[in-house]
């Protein structure tokens, strides 16, 4: 007895389940759910019956007297739902928990959030319109765009999504679909429409495919007239209709019917499609099986309002009674639910009318408003609860959403055109850039970003001709095509003179067209032919901008498609793809395994330094697996100052210029076995042999493991031994004939005092045993081999062989002469030896008697650069499309050759504590590696977490005497030991 009752159940449950397949609105608990609709709709009066038919539109943002108007439809016409439109999220939530209170049974809530809510800071729309998803191959991204869009609805208490819009755009022209179609392509359509439909139910909210039978091909706005599509029924079978097919198959919940008209499938002429028994009942409910809700679309729009042919005599003399007549026509042809109708009362009193004179039978009626009912319950509406306020704002501006948002744009830009490989840009040593912006919205934060990657200008004119003479020193020329991203429906096509100006730049200059708006943009261009590169970006928001302009260096791949055809250059599936060259990108810390949460610790210590005055100011960077997730700036260039902190600011970055700029050179002729590890000074300086220092080893040298001296005070004896102040035996106050060596303003020390430096460093004595003894002599002995080997100075060299092909146009010696003050940030008031304010000139002495060009300080810089260095050497040498070192290179310099020996020196390189104390926050790994400077900078590497850590500081303005509180206090490395407590992966 026992198995047969088992086997009862199964079967039951069984058929429940595949009930719940066949039937969109059926829910797993079908007894349950069919118990409370019957219930219910038997409880119901014959009005409150219709009025379940009908949807009213709602605004958050009007007077009580629109609020009292919808509560008097609620209670005396019974309507069954509410569909808002503009207003903001918390009156929307307000006043929805006050309509619902009002009605008896609990209201459905619709919304038309085809891109979800707009609650972004830097975008109009929640994500990306259609049109972008269109260009995303990856579909997952597309059905988790619709679960994300899904939950915001269902937080807000929507539970009807007017969306996916399934309209085929094969009509560049279309007014009122455009943006809003997923493209031209039925496949590509259909799949993106059912995978967001997939993700959109998959969060409890019902979906939405519209407009049927399809609106894609119309040059006419359906709100101010009646579009014709003009297709055969056999065309509109195969292309229009396709899309539904397969979303009906896959449980689409609703469908809504446009104003169209049909010919082919409607025989009255001028009929709308949404009054059409054929299109709805027949086709779509019959033929096409569909057993979801119907909804019209709105009954306001001109195109219902104006019909002719009356549907029951066809007395074309007589027009329908548009209050309430339309609705009428709309229930007799199929619909369930009639949307935003004209009149609610006279519409449910003709419904009414019909009932009781027996148009309508109880079955017709019943078959809607059961439907309604299974909607409802399966929404959650036979446990009503209301809206909560708390965190509503939070809840709809989730991290979770602006990672999604951020995926989505970089994964649609798509390259329409890349003559000879020209993107993504290489070489960037041989590059000159400009940007020229046309258009008539912003491209600031596109300028930006591209600044990140190279040296590049924007140029302005207001005539043509000026504009080509201020572009003849470029041979490369990236022009931003700006769009308004404030709507979907914006003007997006290039003005004549746009084109013109276009034509003429792209006839002198290599040129990347970079167009912010729609692709039909390009369909008005008469010839590509010299335009070297096309990428459509599809929006102008913030992130598609930065986006754009990371993908335009290399810094993501490139995997978009064209969703629709653009003119006769561009067919609809094209786009060339390309990797990443491995050039550092930006985004959110999430998408590398991190917790934007948890990096705010980092602000807090960040800014602890700069209010306790350990620092004025602190320039911050982290990146993890290439990818840039935090860059910041705290304080200001001085304390009492006003000049905040910016990116573009440059910080003496002190001993750090041993590993950016001596370091490399060194590692290059070592790759180049024009000297080894073991070579000895004596054979890369014949003038150390016979010293006490002819036999060390670069490899000792470098790992401060060669008793040499840590540091000789070279400036003393260049003062006054009362006065402290510059002996006039040494130092000029302008430039003289053997002066010329600029250690500050109005202050010129003798040339010949270069060579005095070297040899007192030769002749000094060493250290009286061989142990660990950090120390800057080798860097002043380095520089002196490398110049004389490539006769030619160090700033000169690092410049050709490193900075300018990676783009590190904000790192240089003796910034003076590249970059206004306003952009240097101080590192000292001198009171012992140059007594003035050090500014563009270098902090460390011994480097501003060198003309400020020194081996182990010198170097100038921002966070960004430096962090492009270090990463180049994460990657074991590579960056940027270009090999510098090999890896065993870097693996060979990255190396603690003396750690049994208490010392945990790399090659040049400093390593990680080997006992309690040293360089990091002991959370790091063996293999990082890194450096600090005096002024407070620091830069760390670390390859098994491919985390890069740059620290820029002035910590020694106003004065470098005292104690280093920002050491004391574990500053860095607490900030360090913070970013490791953020890994989340």
């Amino acid at each position: 007895m026992k198995f047969y009752l088992s086997l009862i159940t199964l079967l039951v449950c069984s058929f429940s389940f595949v009930l719940a397949q066949e039937h969109p609105l059926v829910t797993q608990d079908t007894e349950a759910q069919q118990q409370w609709v019957d219930s219910l709709y038997n409880s119901m009066s014959l009005k409150e019956k219709v009025g379940q038919l009908f949807m009213v539109q709602a605004f958050s943002n009007k007077d009580a007297k629109h609020k009292n108007d919808i509560v008097d439809l609620i209670k005396n016409q019974h309507i069954g739902g509410i569909i808002y439109s503009k207003g903001g999220p918390y009156r929307q939530a307000r006043l929805n928990n006050e309509l619902q209170a009002a009605s008896k049974i609990p209201l459905i809530v619709g919304m038309d959030a085809e891109w979800g809510l707009s609650m972004r800071l830097d975008s109009t729309y929640a994500f990306p319109w259609n049109m972008t998803l269109g260009a995303i191959k990856d579909n997952a991204l597309v059905e988790q765009t619709g679960y994300h869009i899904g939950e915001h609805c269902k937080r807000l208490g929507v539970h009807f999504n007017f969306a996916p819009v399934v309209d085929i755009n094969t009509n560049p022209k279309n007014p009122i679909i455009g943006n809003r179609s997923f493209g031209e392509d039925r496949n590509n359509v259909t799949e993106k429409a059912s995978a967001f439909m997939k993700g959109m139910q998959q969060a409890g909210v019902l979906a939405n495919a519209k407009h049927f039978p399809g609106h894609g091909d119309t040059d006419m706005d359906s709100h101010e007239t009646l579009p014709t599509i003009g297709f055969s029924e056999k065309r509109i079978d195969s292309v229009e209709l396709y899309p539904y097919k397969q979303l009906i198959k896959e449980g689409l919940s609703s469908v809504m019917v446009a104003h169209l008209n049909v010919p082919s499938l409607e025989s009255r002429n001028g009929f709308p499609s949404s009054l059409s028994k054929h299109i709805v009942t027949d086709i779509l409910k019959d033929s096409l099986g569909f057993k979801g809700l119907i909804f019209t679309d709105a009954l306001t729009m001109k195109g219902a309002a104006d019909f002719v042919d009356k549907m029951v005599d066809g007395n074309s003399s007589k027009k329908f009674d548009t209050r309430g007549e339309i609705d009428l026509a709309a229930f007799m042809a199929g619909n369930d639910v009639m949307l935003m109708s004209e009149n609610i009362a006279k519409g449910i009193e003709k419904i009414m009318k019909a009932f009781t004179d027996g148009k309508i039978t109880e079955e017709r009626l019943a078959h809607s408003v059961k439907k309604i009912l299974m909607a409802k319950y399966k929404v959650g509406l036979h446990s009503y609860k209301p809206i909560g306020m708390y965190n509503l704002a939070k809840d709809l501006n989730r991290l979770e959403d602006d990672v999604l948002y951020e995926q989505l744009l970089e994964d649609a830009i798509t390259v329409a055109k890349n003559k000879n490989e020209f993107l993504p840009i290489r070489n960037l040593e041989t590059k000159k850039v400009a940007y020229v912006t046309l258009g008539d919205a912003d491209g600031s934060i596109f300028f930006k970003e591209l600044k990140k990657y190279a040296k590049v200008h924007e140029v302005k004119a207001n005539k043509l001709d000026e504009l080509l003479t201020k572009l003849q020193n470029y041979n490369t020329v990236i022009v931003g095509f700006h769009k308004s991203n404030e709507s979907p429906w914006k003007s997006y096509e290039f003005k004549d003179k746009e084109m013109v100006w276009l034509y003429e730049i792209a006839r002198k200059h290599d040129v990347i067209l970079n167009v912010f708006a729609r692709p039909y943009a390009l369909i008005n261009l008469k010839t590509v032919e010299n335009i070297e590169t096309i990428v459509v970006s599809y929006q102008n928001s913030t992130i598609a901008q930065q986006k754009s302009a990371q993908a335009i260096f290399g810094a993501i791949p490139v995997k978009g498609q064209l969703p629709v055809s653009a003119g006769p250059f561009f067919a609809v599936g094209s786009g060339l793809t390309s990797n990443a060259i491995q050039s550092l990108s930006y985004g959110l810390p999430e998408r590398v395994g991190l917790s934007s949460e948890k990096l705010k610790k980092v602000d807090s210590i960040a800014q602890v330094a700069v209010d306790s005055m350990m620092t004025p100011g602190i320039q911050l960077l982290i990146a993890r697996k290439g990818k840039v997730i935090y860059n910041k700036n705290f304080g200001k260039h001085t304390y009492k100052g006003k000049e905040k902190v910016k990116f573009e600011d440059i910080y003496d970055v002190a001993s750090l210029t041993k590993i950016v700029a001596t370091l490399p050179l060194i590692m290059e002729l070592e790759e180049k076995r024009i000297i080894s590890l073991n070579t000895k000074l004596s054979q890369i300086l014949p003038d150390y042999k016979g010293t006490n220092k002819e036999d060390v080893t670069l490899k000792k040298m470098l790992s401060h493991y060669a008793q040499l001296k840590p540091w000789i005070p070279f400036y003393y004896s260049t003062l006054d031994s009362i006065t402290k102040k510059p002996l006039q035996k040494y130092y000029r106050k302008a430039p003289t004939k053997g002066f010329k060596i600029k250690v500050a303003n109005d202050l010129y020390l003798r040339n010949d005092y270069k060579d005095s430096i070297q040899k007192i460093i030769k002749e000094s004595d060493m250290l009286s045993r061989l142990r660990y003894r950090y120390s800057d002599l080798p860097y002043y002995i380095l520089k002196k081999y490398i110049e004389n080997y490539y006769d030619k100075p160090l700033n000169a060299l690092v410049q050709d062989h490193f900075y300018k092909s990676l783009g590190a146009n904000y790192t240089t010696y003796n910034p003076r002469n590249k970059f206004s003050n306003q952009n240097i940030i101080p590192t000292e008031i001198d009171d012992y030896y140059r007594y003035q304010k050090i500014q563009g000139y270098v902090h460390d002495m011994g480097a501003a008697m060198q003309d400020g060009v020194g081996g182990h300080a010198g170097i100038f810089s921002n966070a960004n650069d430096i962090a492009k260095i270090m990463q180049m050497y994460l990657q074991k040498g590579y960056y940027g499309g270009k090999r510098y070192f090999k890896t065993e290179t870097i693996d060979k310099f990255n190396t603690c050759y003396y750690c049994h020996k208490d010392n945990r020196r790399g090659i040049g390189f400093d390593k990680p504590q080997l006992g309690d104390s040293g360089p990091t926050c002991g959370c790091i790994s063996m293999t990082s590696f890194g450096h600090s400077g005096f002024t407070g900078t620091y830069a760390w590497a670390d390859p098994e977490e491919e985390i890069i850590y740059i620290f820029l500081a002035n910590r020694t303005y106003p004065t470098s005497k005292g104690k280093n509180k920002l050491l004391r206090e574990n500053i860095r490395t607490n900030i360090q030991q913070a970013i490791y407590e953020a890994i989340i992966d």
